[in-house]
């Protein structure tokens, strides 16, 4: 056995743990200098309109305050990429919480009580912030959101429908989530001369690095971006947000160092969501439960500012062999905050409701709801015709019952009791795409006989720079002790963000590459190496982004047991379990977090997380972790991660696949489903709080008439 044989797929700590848990480690709002400025931003009160005047004299007034930004002195920008950054370029509000000035002032305490002494006067015009399925304005667009085709169809899904001996004709409601990240949205900018340095709290460098140079007129080679540690994101930090342009914009007009730190309260606003999503499911079957029809229709909402569309519809395409299938996406832009990527977007509010149509198909039928997904296991990736790369998603289904004693469970409803509490058990599937972009990176043997391995990928929280150390430990065959790894800066060169599940992929394949042509050379040198050491680069541009003849996929299945309080309506969950099909596992002690970390997740879908828009307001009304209720450690008993071994030679050098999204996805329908199964009524609307609950159980004891009897 080599010194490397065991290194990947080993439970290696991660290496910036005691950095972390000892304050050592310095996020975005952490680079301190002498002079630097804070800023405040000053968000719009109105929901649709302009701004009419500005009277920032009581904020000058402030001890401490610098200037006041407003679209009526701040720097002309070039026209962004992005339109949601086109930030104090004019007065026009698109949405409640749109950026109208920025306050700059010596302290955070003065910038905060300077941007609540601006005040702004509007014109309001009439907006309309509400989504229904029946919108007017709703339509179906070029593609959704990763460039997924808006909508497909296969067969005759309304003749097959409509023959079918069973049919199943439902909707599901999943209301519009957060990202809300431990760490808010964060940066500091610093301009020395004409070249900008950022520190920012970003899951990629290269595309704030970016869109910095369009927005202020620079060669990408003058702008540096770092993100040495991130206090997570789950797609809300995947693009640059205002807070790192109204940053750099302060520094330039005030000379100072500026970190702007956004307040959590105006995450919700301004940093993009988790788009409501209405979804219509029509499910046909035969007589032995194969499908025989497939819709499902997705109506959610965008922006007025920039095109986004949750593409809800697109893991109806990959799961289940149904020979007539339509998936539709339709969209209706709103006066409304721009929505975003949320953990697994897409595919877990799209698997939510197909998973919980799947179940009720399930009960209709009779057949158990684990079977009833196997019947219908496809031979190929429906949509596109394409072979799996690997899919065990089977073996999941079959692994995950055996550990979970699904066997001995009774399918009848409401039919196990605790005292006040009813008992329940769920399944539901899980999917994932797996993604890989182009990336560049280099290795380096130095003369005491260690290694440098520098990679532009952003670690956000995920354990990056210790999975990356262990795939170049690999490739060069050296023990991991000897490989030290610099990553999140954009003078690195080119990387895509840590998105997708796909930036252990698309950063390992780069530096895999590099390792394997570094460890050629050194079998070719001989004598000592110079002071400088030996540096090989890689790129993968025109490999990792080709295209591949396989579907490829990450699958899973979820189970769960709930404990429902017929007194309170509160949902426990006792006990999820997961196993997954996620390629050969790299770490194992960071992908079972990951995998728990996605689960959890799932589980505050099902139960707490829930955001309204205030039709009159505006606005999201849960602005705050006060509000909006995400689970604790309290908030579930068990939470187990499993995986099967699955070797797969499609997928890239290390034969992995993404695990950061693959455990939310299916989760919240495996906890819904267990609810079905304690209660006998089925929720179609998420999040399942007591107050729906504990409705929903009084009608079921006391039908429509006899309350109050």
């Amino acid at each position: 056995m080599t010194a490397s044989d065991a290194v990947l797929g080993a439970p290696v700590e991660r290496r910036e743990g005691r950095e972390k848990v000892t304050g050592a480690a310095r996020y975005a709002a952490e680079f301190d200098a002498p002079g630097r400025a804070q800023a405040w931003p000053v968000p719009a009160a109105v929901a649709r309109g302009r701004v009419t005047g500005v009277d920032a004299a009581g904020a000058l007034a402030l001890p401490g305050v610098l200037t006041v930004l407003t679209h009526e002195n701040a720097p002309r920008l070039g026209d962004p990429d992005d339109p949601t950054l086109s930030v104090l370029q004019g007065p026009h509000v698109p949405h409640r919480g749109w950026f109208v000035g920025l306050v700059v002032a010596e302290t955070l305490e003065a910038a905060r009580a300077g941007a609540a002494a601006v005040r702004v006067a509007y014109e309001t015009e009439a907006h309309d912030v509400t989504l229904t399925a029946s919108h007017s304005g709703a339509y179906v667009p070029e593609s959704a959101n990763g460039g997924f085709p808006a909508a497909t169809e296969h067969g005759d899904p309304d003749g097959a429908f409509a023959s079918s001996p069973t049919r199943l004709d439902v909707e599901y409601r999943v209301p519009p989530l957060h990202n809300h990240p431990m760490e808010p949205h964060t940066s500091t900018a610093h301009w020395d001369g004409y070249r900008l340095t950022v520190h920012s709290s970003s899951q990629g460098t290269t595309a704030v690095q970016k869109e910095l140079a369009r927005l202020f007129a620079l060669p990408e080679d003058r702008i540096t971006v770092r993100a040495e540690h991130v206090g997570g994101g789950f797609g809300s930090k995947g693009t640059p947000r205002p807070e790192v342009v109204l940053a750099a914009m302060a520094a330039r007009e005030t000379g100072r160092r500026v970190t702007v730190a956004l307040p959590r309260r105006y995450l919700p606003a301004v940093v993009g969501h988790r788009a409501p999503t209405l979804h219509r499911l029509r499910l046909g079957a035969d007589a032995d439960g194969r499908l025989t029809a497939l819709v499902h229709e997705v109506t959610t909402h965008t922006s007025r500012v920039k095109e986004f569309v949750e593409q809800a519809a697109v893991p109806a395409r990959v799961m289940y062999a149904a020979p007539a299938l339509r998936t539709v996406h339709r969209v209706a832009a709103l006066d409304v905050p721009t929505p975003s990527w949320m953990r697994a977007p897409g595919e877990c509010p799209g698997m939510y409701a197909l998973e919980s149509a799947v179940d009720e198909l399930a009960a209709e039928l009779g057949v158990d709801p684990v079977e009833l997904r196997i019947r219908n296991e496809p031979e190929t990736e429906p949509d596109s015709g394409k072979p799996f790369s690997s899919r065990h998603l089977v073996e999941c289904l079959r692994e995950g019952a055996r550990r979970f004693g699904w066997e001995g469970r009774d399918p009848r409803p409401r039919s196990r009791a605790a005292g006040p509490l009813l008992i329940g058990t769920g399944v539901a599937a899980a999917t994932y795409p797996v993604l890989v972009s182009p990336c560049v990176a280099s290795a380096r043997a130095l003369p005491d006989g260690g290694f440098l391995v520098r990679v532009n990928g952003t670690d956000i929280g995920t354990g990056a720079r210790t999975v990356l150390a262990q795939i170049a430990a690999d490739a060069l065959g050296a023990p991991l002790e000897r490989v030290r790894i610099e990553v999140a800066d954009s003078g690195i060169g080119f990387a895509p963000m840590a998105g997708g599940s796909s930036g252990t992929a698309s950063w390992g394949s780069a530096l895999h590459e590099a390792c394997v042509r570094l460890s050629g050379r050194l079998a070719e040198h001989s004598g000592p190496l110079p002071e400088e050491g030996l540096v090989v680069e890689a790129d993968t541009f025109g490999v990792a982004d080709a295209e591949s003849p396989y579907a490829r996929h990450a699958f899973g299945a979820h189970f769960a047991e709930v404990g429902v309080d017929t007194v309170s309506g509160e949902v426990r969950v006792t006990r999820l379990l997961g196993v997954f099909a996620a390629g050969r596992i790299l770490n194992a002690r960071t992908a079972r977090s990951q995998f728990i970390g996605g689960m959890t997740m799932g589980l505050g879908m099902a139960l707490t997380e829930d955001s309204t828009m205030d039709p009159e307001f505006g606005d999201f009304v849960q602005r705050d972790l006060a509000a909006y209720h995400m689970p604790a450690h309290a908030d579930v008993s068990a939470v187990e991660a499993h995986w099967v071994e699955e070797a797969d030679d499609h997928l890239n050098p290390m034969g992995s696949k993404g695990i950061g999204e693959i455990g939310i996805v299916g989760s919240a329908a495996a906890v819904g489903n267990a609810v079905h199964h304690a209660t006998g009524i089925r929720f179609r609307e998420l999040p399942l709080t007591p107050d729906r609950v504990l409705t929903a159980l009084l009608e079921h004891e006391h039908p429509a008439g006899m309350l109050g009897v």
